[in-house]
């Protein structure tokens, strides 16, 4: 530790220096590196977004149950209240017609004029069941089973698919994040190779004075970590510009898409590519290192 404090200062002109041997090939590995990194914090992004709107639907997972014909009211508040008392419900709601008939009007909105072409009430009474996603086989099951109850409508199938989609943007994910790491670790390796190479009389001359390996490889190890840490903090900055964008647009035209927090997921993303881009850093410019030994 004291040689490290004693000699930082030659350690710092000798990555200075290997950055300045070949700085045309280390302005591309820092670009190379931060673009990689930036589509990195893109799919972590798009996970973060797609876990958000699942849990988001899981919590407002519901179903609705139709009564059967000729049901008086007094019947299906009592078959409401029933399901309110099963295992993995967590709310169940009585809908008259005239109430169906106003939240409808609601939500088409200006579409809403549609509904005076019809001479009766369209909209039949229900209970709107809020329930467990993880429960909603059995459910769906007790609930068809009772009776009274006619038929009941899910979206089971809308779920499914939006899991499916975020299941598949996972396996994209890791697939990227696996090319991410090999991929930079192969640019630091040729960087650190090619460092050595540029400094080869150098480090045989520290050699034959007695220095030891640790010593002569550590401007190389700071130098990679350096690079691909500049690379990390650049594509976090990309990506901090792209979420402001592109939160603006999309509260503007998908305004009922459940997104995260914007700060929390600013810093989830920078705090994860940094530690990343400083680890990956490292292993590559340990990996490079290993040549001194070869040679």
């Amino acid at each position: 530790m004291k040689t490290f404090i004693y000699n930082q200062g030659y350690f710092m002109r000798e990555v200075f220096k290997t950055i300045r041997l070949a700085p045309l090939s280390n302005l591309f590995s820092f670009i190379g590196t931060s673009l990689i990194l930036l589509l990195f914090g893109l799919i972590l992004g798009s996970w973060k977004i797609g876990d958000n709107l699942i849990s988001s639907l899981q919590d407002e997972a519901q179903i609705s149950a139709y009564f059967e014909d000729g049901m008086s009211q007094e019947q299906m508040l009592a078959l409401a209240d029933e399901i309110s008392k099963m295992d993995g419900v967590t709310a169940a709601r009585f809908i008259d017609t005239e109430t169906a008939y106003e939240e409808n009007k609601k939500l088409l909105g200006e579409e809403a004029d549609i509904l005076e072409l019809f001479e009766e009430n369209p909209f039949e009474s229900y209970i709107d069941i809020r329930i467990s996603l993880d429960d909603m086989d059995t459910v769906i099951d007790k609930v068809s089973n009772l009776k009274g109850i006619e038929y009941v409508r899910d979206n089971r199938d809308v779920l499914a698919q939006l899991k499916g989609i975020v299941g598949a943007l996972k396996l994209l994910g890791s697939v990227v994040a696996l090319a991410v790491g090999v991929t930079t670790i192969i640019i630091i390796s040729h960087m650190i190779r090619q460092g050595i190479y540029n400094n080869r009389e150098q480090i045989n001359t520290l050699r034959l004075l007695g220095a030891p390996s640790w010593f002569i490889g550590l401007p190389f190890v700071i130098a990679g970590v350096l690079l691909t840490l500049l690379g990390g903090i650049a594509a976090a900055g990309l990506i901090i510009l792209m979420l402001d964008g592109g939160y603006r647009q999309l509260r503007e035209y998908i305004i009922f898409l459940p997104l995260p927090a914007a700060g929390e997921l600013k810093e989830l993303i920078s705090y994860v590519i940094i530690a990343l881009s400083a680890g990956l850093g490292l292993f590559g410019s340990l990996f490079g290192l290993s040549s001194i030994r070869k040679e």
